[in-house]
């Protein structure tokens, strides 16, 4: 385990602030990451993706990189852009 990683457990045991407050960020982060890779698999750049939507490709950036703040349906939006299936589950 790196230090990176114990530093982050330390903190996750010891500060519940910075445990929700991490959990929420790396969700945030880890969904970006999703939705790029998505669009990356289906062969279409930013720019070709905001086109097909009717966006701008600032619009398509800024939805991957700060995902807490985009509603469900603009999700769906993209991925059906992306020819795939939005699905939420609660476990």
């Amino acid at each position: 385990m790196s230090d990176v990683e114990q530093y982050i457990n330390r903190r996750k045991q010891t500060d519940s602030q910075f445990c929700q407050g991490f959990e929420s960020g790396y969700l945030s982060f880890k969904l970006g990451v999703i939705l790029s890779q998505a669009r990356e698999e289906a062969g279409l750049t930013q720019e070709e993706l905001a086109r097909k939507l009717n966006w701008d490709k600032a619009t398509v950036f800024n939805l991957e990189e700060n995902v807490e703040s985009v509603g469900i349906s603009t999700l769906e939006k993209y991925v059906k852009a992306l020819g795939k299936e939005l699905i939420v589950e609660i476990r």
